[in-house]
């Protein structure tokens, strides 16, 4: 029998059957373990050039041996074995355990809000009871790759203050895929997408005089869409979002590096290229060898290439969200690198996923108060302007005073 289950803290309600929701979270939770155990694996090998296919089997990194399968049991064999290795006695690091864990209570928790609270807030009165579960598991996968994508970055960003390549390039093609395969409004119809007007609004069918439902891609990429995009829920929309999303993702941080490198000077650029100080170059390749290294101190391309992967899962909009709770999470973060490692090299990438985590989940309740802000032809350039206005402002300013400290 199915019950009412209020979806605390979002105000949203949902149906779901009581006696399959621990089952499934148990299923989940050992799933996750597994998939950490091979979180751990990429950890480990991406940021070295390693495969990650090849050698297939796990070994040590003190004797090389193959751990035996018995050995390699997620969150149960480094408690037996006391976290060493079973032929050499080399220490593992906790971290191990800790990643698998971590990944087996982050998916279950993703699967109790986004399936059992529905905090997307998908209708099962508008959409049928097939839709209806469809919808939600479907964003709990979906999102489900996008967190383990960030884990794998968020520990190496940590390890060897970098993001690899390939895994940014793979994260960002699986989001095309999905903005391909789940186009807004999925899983509604664009006719259920539209609620009301707003109460007043006699303005023709546009983003700002309607109501809309948030669907698996929260916003399209504008509106009203153009004619070759329309009608919505067509693949090439689907694609237009995830492709602008990871735009705007990867040109925000590399904007940010560049005015903020503009404004604090050399200090915080990368030095000049060895063949560029030997030999000559043509002034095209010397401007963008300028713009390249503007910044480079400050933050890094692995920064740009994550959040280009986290817009291709999310779309434009919220990509923007994500790196502005990303900047909030970061001064935390910082300050707790500065008291507990006494270190000012601070990686970016761990904030910028928790950034992108939290739009996920809070999207629902906030998203809809900022949308003036992203569907507005004129008032979104002019924040677009104030802020890099500010950010020169503050940079020039930080600069001035550490000269006059000198």
């Amino acid at each position: 029998m199915q019950v009412l289950i209020a979806a605390w803290p979002f105000g949203r309600e949902c149906f779901i059957d009581p006696a399959y929701q621990w089952p499934w979270a148990i299923a989940i939770f050992v799933l996750g373990a597994i998939i950490g155990s091979f979180l751990n694996v990429c950890i480990y090998r991406l940021p070295l050039e390693k495969s990650i296919i090849w050698p297939q089997t796990s070994h040590c990194m003190s004797c090389y041996r193959p751990i035996r399968w018995y050995d390699n049991i997620p969150l149960v064999s480094y408690w037996a074995l006391g976290g060493r290795c079973r032929d050499c006695g080399q220490r593992y690091s906790v971290r191990v355990w800790l990643v698998e864990f971590g990944t087996a209570l982050a998916l279950a928790g993703l699967y109790w809000l986004e399936v059992v609270r529905n905090i997307h807030g998908f209708h099962a009165q508008v959409l049928g009871p097939d839709r209806y579960a469809a919808a939600r598991w479907a964003a709990f996968g979906f999102h489900g790759v996008l967190l383990c994508f960030l884990i794998v970055a968020t520990f190496s960003d940590f390890d060897h203050q970098m993001i690899p390549l390939p895994l940014t390039v793979t994260g960002t093609l699986m989001g095309l895929v999905g903005s391909v395969l789940f186009p807004w409004p999925w899983p509604y119809t664009p006719a259920e997408a539209v609620v009301s007007r707003y109460p007043g609004s006699d303005q023709p069918w546009n983003m700002m005089s309607i109501q809309i439902r948030d669907a698996l891609y929260p916003w399209p990429v504008w509106g009203p869409l153009p004619g070759f995009l329309q009608p919505g829920g067509t693949w090439k929309a689907g694609l237009a979002t995830g492709l602008a999303g990871a735009t705007v993702g990867s040109f925000l941080l590399r904007a940010v590096r560049f005015l903020f490198g503009l404004g604090m000077g050399a200090a915080y650029s990368d030095p000049k290229e060895i063949d560029e100080l030997e030999a000559p170059r043509g002034m095209a390749r010397r401007l963008v060898s300028w713009f390249q290294r503007v910044g480079g101190r400050a933050l890094g391309l692995g920064d740009a290439d994550l959040m280009m992967m986290c817009g291709s899962f999310l779309g434009w909009q919220p990509v923007v969200f994500a790196f502005v709770l990303g900047v909030g999470a970061g001064l935390i973060l910082g300050l707790a690198y500065l008291i507990f490692r006494r270190s000012h090299t601070l990686p970016f990438g761990p904030a910028l996923a928790v950034g992108t985590i939290a739009t996920v989940l809070l999207w629902p309740r906030l998203g809809r108060q900022f949308r003036m802000l992203f569907f507005d032809g004129f008032f979104m350039p002019c924040i677009a302007l104030i802020c890099v206005a500010g950010l020169l402002a503050v940079t020039s300013l930080l600069r001035a005073l550490r000269f006059f400290r000198r």
